[in-house]
């Protein structure tokens, strides 16, 4: 049920939807003076929420501290891979498809490379409500060991539908196989807060390693001050939903 109502809303907070119902009000009200209001009020919120610029300020806020790789010195027995949009299966074409986040897998695999972690771990399920049988856990877990990885070890946990069953099972696992070991959580930016939260809320203790960076360096190029752009909204999707996300994770006692 939880996972349902996280979809649910995920449209309800998204700035589109908010856009769009002001439109419709617009398009809807007879009297002119009201009529004008309305469209002044979707003019300025469509103008705010398409804005590059304003975007990545408040995704700034937001976003983890970036952690450069010089600046690691622990060895690691396991590095922890948050799932959700690496990948797909494109079964027409039997292929994997890489989406969004990649970055999350690359960086594990560099410091899996290059002897900073013993092991890797992929804690990820599926997070479809279309496809709740594409386990991208499972997914990932074959695709390294395709690529040549040793096959133990990649780990998997390919249950979890959310952050907080992310935690949860990876405590599980890793409790079981290395009890007081050294662990670095890799997630985006902008999820490692409530990530990191879940963990804690376990009395389980892992590093931050933060990817998929969307602020990036402020630009005062004036194509972002000015036109709109559909990026904005995509950013103040995954903001508003990490948001949300940690306001609801903190009534449900999880972090």
């Amino acid at each position: 049920m939880f996972f349902i109502f996280s979809k649910i809303l995920a449209f309800l907070i998204s700035p589109l939807t908010w856009i769009l119902i002001l439109l419709t009000v617009t398009l809807l009200l007879k009297k002119s003076k009201t009529k004008k209001t309305f469209l002044i009020i979707t003019v300025c919120v469509s103008f705010f929420f398409t804005n590059t610029f304003i975007a990545k300020e408040f995704m700034r806020m937001w976003e983890a501290k970036p952690v450069g790789v010089k600046n690691i010195t622990k060895h690691y027995d396991a590095v922890i891979i948050l799932g959700g949009g690496i990948v797909t299966n494109d079964a027409k074409n039997d292929i994997l498809t890489f989406r969004d986040n990649p970055d999350r897998l690359m960086q594990a695999l560099w410091l899996y490379k290059n002897g900073i972690a013993d092991k890797i771990l992929i804690s990820s399920g599926s997070g479809s409500l279309e496809y709740p049988n594409m386990l991208e856990g499972k997914l990932l877990a074959d695709y390294l060991i395709e690529i040549g990885l040793p096959e133990n070890d990649v780990w998997v946990d390919s249950l979890s539908k959310n952050t907080r069953e992310n935690a949860v099972n990876t405590v599980k696992i890793l409790n079981d196989s290395i009890p007081n070991g050294n662990f670095l959580l890799i997630t985006s930016a902008s999820h490692m807060r409530r990530s990191v939260g879940c963990f804690k809320k376990l009395d389980f203790n892992v590093d931050p390693f933060p990817v998929d960076f969307v602020a990036g360096d402020r630009s005062w190029f004036w194509m972002n001050l000015l036109i709109p752009n559909y990026e904005a909204l995509h950013i103040w999707n995954d903001l508003l939903h990490e948001v949300f996300g940690v306001i609801a994770y903190k009534i449900k006692n999880y972090i």
